[in-house]
């Protein structure tokens, strides 16, 4: 559909039937629902996530291609998964087999099958990431062209290996074809599926090229025409298939993936295929989704299936399944989630821990789990507009995921850890490879997610230096212009630049981490009350060509306090400015032992700008205090006067930002920190760090 005919169907829908009908002449109601039935929407239009057409959709997701990314935090990252982490990446696919493994299905059958069953998952994935490559206005054209070559010879293998029934999986074939299907809570065939209908989806809307589409709808009819309640019996033992069905429903404006989501989320099955209460637990599939009150098992499967959910609701509006995704939300944000956004706190399951679980030096915090925890979130703000989920959306984006990948874009993180004694934590390579293609879809993908349209105007999702080029639902163009050097600074100047005069509202966001939030508009003070906190604030005005809003936010260093019931973190401090959280590195405290150090509540923080330390960084400086004599050698147990009067003296200690660690040498580690006894931070405005600022450029 056009915009404008997009936007009269919106309208339409939105009117009551019975007046509808009444004025209209019978041939435009006619009209309008052919356009509405038998229309697939411009694949220019669609974003990561497609929600225009969405009934219950705040937001509505640009493409990436609407973006054009200028210099920034997220540029280096960026340029570095483009230039360093795709094609090394693709290189060790190959080393280990991956691609080989869709080779011998199509014309070389003297190929072993390697790898553990999941990895035609993982070559999925690389694929929607060098889509969203394609799509960016960033990546140059000779890596363009290589990327779509290498895209094209992939989706060839891929292809070939498609049986005439529409199957395809690499690991169930030759004298495992009797066990299609038949182990359900294991094979992966549903996770391998699902990725597979991410990456055609991605291939398609960012060159319009169906044949990676096609060859994933083939075999999702393949599933649909042969599972369902009245047929074979069916579950997600690895929870992703119902974002895929989902949004190849919104692609296709097919129902029937839409009610094979359903089918998914209703967790029917559980005596038909005989699952056990560890299955259900584990999968966080298998019953009802909208029987869960909190989120245990697997993190990334739990995640998983709530942002299936998320995007099963957002169609459907069925009030069941919004109570369940606020309780858990709620579990989350309270009981189960790192400072850093990270999630799972056992290695054993990869799995969720009990309430206020969440050990430092143990933790599992896998980065596909921070990425879960984006991708539901992005869901979430687009389907309410609350500023809650995009600043959960920000700190899991800045802190656990950036966290996954290293800065010269080859190594990742498999498990973040906030605590380390020196262990290494990033490898070019895992046996379970998913983390890496998995950051690179994100990063990738990342434009589409600092804007989104709306039916009054546009939100100001995350602040970037940026041009967004798009229209308004009337299909008025604009341009929407961001300068800033944000995190590192609180500053943002935005230009809006509509065609024609035009009223519309510009959403900007009080991030709920700021104390206070100075906006103005050509130079006027803007007035914010200060219950807009922790939410996107409303400019509606006449726009025209060199409007400006100017917004200011304070970037102090503030230390955080965990909640009493967090025991491994009581008397302890992290440290945030801004979305970002800093850690201590031992190769920076000139010897000392970090398991010596405490802060004081009264710490005040010097910030210097260091554009040649890895990769141009804020630390903070700050003076500490260290033991005179090693913790290591106290008593196992002694008199709590003794403890709380043990001799120290003033350390200068450097913090770097969390998603830097470990990037020069394996060295100690520690986010959260202890507190000198007789300066014991209170969890009040006292807490609060001052700041002085230094800079060297």
């Amino acid at each position: 559909m056009t915009p404008l005919s997009s936007a009269l169907w919106r309208f339409l829908r939105s009117l009551r039937w019975g007046l509808l009908f009444a004025p209209l002449p019978i041939f435009v109601c006619m009209a309008v629902f052919a356009a509405r039935d038998n229309s697939i929407p411009d694949w220019k239009q669609q974003g990561v996530i497609f929600l225009d057409e969405s009934p219950n959709a705040r937001q509505h997701p640009v493409p990436v291609q609407a973006v054009h990314v200028g210099e920034g935090f997220w540029s280096p990252r960026r340029r570095a998964v483009t230039d360093k982490s795709l094609p090394s990446l693709l290189l060790l696919l190959e080393e280990h087999g991956v691609v080989d493994n869709f080779r011998r299905l199509a014309g070389r059958p003297e190929l072993p099958r390697r790898g553990p069953l999941y990895t035609d998952s993982d070559l999925y994935k690389w694929v929607e990431a060098a889509a969203w490559a394609l799509a960016s206005n960033e990546t140059p054209d000779a890596e363009r062209a290589q990327l779509k070559g290498d895209i094209d010879s992939l989706i060839g293998h891929i292809v070939g290996a498609q049986e005439p029934s529409g199957y395809l999986n690499t690991y169930y074939v030759g004298d495992k074809v009797h066990l299609r299907f038949t182990e359900l809570t294991r094979s992966h065939e549903d996770y391998c599926l699902g990725h597979l209908l991410q990456a055609g989806i991605a291939y398609y809307r960012a060159t319009g090229n169906r044949k990676l589409l096609d060859t994933g709808i083939r075999f999702a009819d393949y599933v649909v025409e042969n599972f369902g309640p009245t047929k074979r019996p069916f579950v997600t033992g690895h929870p992703e298939l119902e974002m895929a069905m989902v949004e190849l429903y919104r692609t296709t404006r097919q129902p029937k993936y839409l009610d094979f989501a359903r089918y998914l989320l209703s967790g029917v099955e559980r005596e038909r295929l005989k699952l056990k209460d560890s299955d259900v637990h584990y999968m966080f599939s298998g019953k009802p989704f909208t029987s869960r009150t909190e989120f245990e098992g697997h993190a990334v499967r739990a995640l998983y299936a709530a942002s299936g959910a998320t995007d099963y609701f957002t169609e459907t509006g069925d009030p069941a399944y919004k109570k369940t995704l606020d309780l858990l939300w709620t579990d989350l944000t309270m009981r189960k989630m790192y400072i850093t956004g990270g999630v799972g706190s056992r290695a054993g399951g990869e799995a969720f821990g009990d309430p206020y679980e969440l050990p430092s030096e143990q933790a599992y915090a896998e980065t596909c789990a921070a990425i879960a925890n984006v991708m539901w979130n992005y869901r979430l703000l687009a389907l309410t507009g609350d500023a809650r989920y995009a600043d959960l959306l920000e700190r899991a984006l800045y802190n656990g995921v950036n966290s996954g990948i290293s800065l010269s874009g080859n190594l990742y993180c498999y498990r973040n850890p906030l605590a380390s004694a020196g262990d290494k934590l990033r490898n070019p390579w895992y046996d379970t490879t998913c983390c890496p293609p998995n950051i690179q879809r994100v990063f990738e993908s990342l434009p589409a997610y600092f804007y989104s349209a709306s039916r009054d105007g546009v939100y100001v999702n995350l602040y970037h230096s940026s041009e967004l080029d798009w229209h308004l639902d009337d299909g008025t163009p604009y341009k929407l212009t961001q300068t800033t050097n944000y995190p590192w600074t609180g500053d943002v100047r935005i230009t809006i630049a509509p065609v024609h005069p035009a009223n519309f509202t510009i959403y900007v966001r009080w991030p709920a981490w700021a104390s206070s939030f100075d906006v103005q508009v050509n130079g006027q003070a803007f007035l914010v009350a200060p219950s807009h906190k922790g939410s996107f604030m409303p400019i509606t005005r006449t726009w025209t060509a060199g409007d400006i809003v100017t917004i200011s936010l304070p970037m102090q260093a503030q230390m955080m306090a965990a909640n009493p019931r967090l025991t491994d973190d009581f008397g302890r401090v992290a440290v945030q400015r801004g979305p970002l959280i800093y850690a201590l590195e031992q190769i920076d405290q000139n010897g000392t032992a970090l398991s010596d150090v405490f802060l004081k509540g009264s710490s005040s923080f010097t910030v210097e700008f260091r554009k040649d330390f890895l990769g141009g960084v804020a630390t903070l400086k700050v003076a500490g205090l260290v033991t005179d004599r090693s913790v290591g050698e106290e008593p196992l147990y002694q008199p709590y006067a003794a403890g709380a009067s043990r001799a120290k003296h003033m350390v200068n200690l450097t913090f770097v930002p969390y998603y830097t660690i470990g990037n020069r040498e394996a060295t100690p580690m520690e986010v959260w920190l202890p507190v000198s006894r007789s300066e014991q931070v209170v969890t009040t405005a006292n807490s609060l760090g001052t700041e002085k600022h230094s800079e060297n450029r």
